[in-house]
């Protein structure tokens, strides 16, 4: 009689395991789904939002977003139980990024990019992991020290970004005449400030700090003027698909409550290898205080 009730009893146990099993594999839905039945993990990153991401010495992306990213499909690697999974690298910019993420292209989008509600009615984001806004970078000696001194001056815009939104929103509010010159990426905004084809390049001061960074001699140029705009900046997921998302903000909040993303920030910002000096703000340990979500 025992050994019949010890056969029933294994035999029920079995079942009961058959069952979660069979019942984790249908809650496996969405973008989860998607990279567990292909295989490979597509991540989207930009080429050049120093020191978020851009193309490092090596050739390949590198920048504090895709430490995050990386941090993040580390942990994919572990829920999919696909130690091996496969990363796909995909280029993309300020017009290709949402298209991209939202038509399946890529999977994760680790930039720059700033979180609002007009965005989300595409894509959606993680938690916030940085702060910043809209600033001018110009020559030094060109008399530009805020928007209002751009009357009747050229400014370079990044098309679809915040920046272009702001800029815009402030000339119609301020009644300033300023001729915008539309540019592609970053690098572009660049050229067109360095060549003299515009008078400044309007962008997240970060960002724009870290093309100075990059440039011959960085002190002939500054970052100028008064934020423009509030841009906190999330990785971007897929809408409607919370699976994807609590794995995410898992990770972040794991980064956020051990302490360990401010080591991760000290990396590209106290000085970091482009050698931007820019201390963690009052509003990010703030955010990351309140992000670092208990279990």
């Amino acid at each position: 009689m025992l050994k019949k009730f010890t056969v029933m009893t294994a035999a029920t146990a079995l079942l009961a395991l058959a069952t979660i099993t069979n019942v984790n594999a249908e809650e496996l839905y969405g973008t989860l789904k998607k990279i567990k039945d292909a295989g490979v993990i597509n991540l989207g990153h930009r080429e050049a939002s120093v020191p978020f991401a851009y193309i490092g010495p090596d050739g390949k992306p590198i920048g504090y977003s895709m430490d995050l990213c990386y941090k993040i499909i580390d942990r994919i690697k572990g829920e999919l139980n696909m130690p091996d999974l496969k990363v796909k690298l995909v280029p993309e910019n300020s017009q290709t990024r949402i298209p991209l993420l939202a038509n399946g292209t890529i999977d994760i989008e680790c930039g720059s990019t700033t979180n609002n509600l007009t965005r989300s009615k595409q894509i959606d984001y993680l938690a916030i992991t940085f702060i910043t806004g809209t600033k001018l970078l110009v020559k030094k000696g060109s008399g530009i020290q805020q928007i209002e001194d751009m009357n009747g001056k050229r400014i370079a815009l990044s098309l679809g970004t915040t920046n272009e939104k702001a800029v815009k929103q402030v000339m119609q509010e301020h009644n300033i005449d300023i001729k915008i010159h539309s540019v592609k990426d970053h690098p572009q905004g660049w050229l067109a400030l360095e060549t003299g084809r515009v008078d400044a390049y309007a962008s997240d001061d970060v960002l724009l700090y870290g093309l100075r960074s990059k440039a011959k001699d960085p002190e002939n140029y500054e970052v100028v003027g008064r934020f423009l705009s509030y841009d906190p900046y999330g990785i971007m997921v897929r809408r409607d698909d919370s699976a994807m998302r609590l794995v995410g903000n898992t990770v972040l909040a794991d980064l956020m409550r051990s302490g360990e993303i401010h080591k991760i920030y000290d990396k590209w910002f106290n000085p970091g290898p482009t050698k931007i000096n820019m201390p963690m703000s009052p509003a990010l340990q703030a955010a990351f205080a309140i992000q670092a979500l208990p279990y």
